[in-house]
């Protein structure tokens, strides 16, 4: 049996970090993630997803994605069941967390840090005076 849940959307609200009572840290937030097609309206549709992550990955959530940011998830599908205040037996599906990643970069809204650009060598022309002439009698280290 394979229980594997992939997900890329962005978050609907802050998340927000909670203890147990036993002190585990604990983050449950939500995720919108498109369809890949279109309703007949050309309106593009998503889906709300209940994320849950534990521990060192609740933290991470909570102090580097806010709402709106793209975050990656990596994890599986549980449902459990409880009683609501009034009584009613309910079902909750949720995916609990196995990898939280940062998906873009800064400039797309996600909290991931921004890497700069790698420096591009600047040639003025491209002509010959632009190179020099590596000595072949030594030994390369490949």
């Amino acid at each position: 049996m394979f229980n594997k849940a992939i997900l890329i959307g962005r978050l609907t609200a802050d998340p927000e970090l909670k203890q147990t009572q036993s002190g585990i840290s604990v983050c449950g937030f939500r995720i919108a993630v498109d369809r890949r097609y279109s309703g007949r309206d050309s309106e593009r549709k998503a889906d709300f997803i209940n994320i849950t992550s534990w521990r060192q990955q609740a933290e991470f959530v909570c102090r580097y994605f806010h709402k709106g940011d793209a975050i990656g998830i990596e994890g599986s599908i549980q449902t459990r069941n409880y009683e609501d205040k009034n009584g009613n037996k309910r079902e909750a599906v949720e995916v609990v967390t196995d990898n939280v990643f940062f998906v873009g970069g800064k400039a797309s809204g996600s909290g991931a840090p921004a890497r700069p650009a790698p420096a591009e060598p600047a040639y003025s022309s491209g002509a010959a005076s632009d190179f020099e002439e590596v000595d072949t009698d030594n030994d390369l280290p490949f």
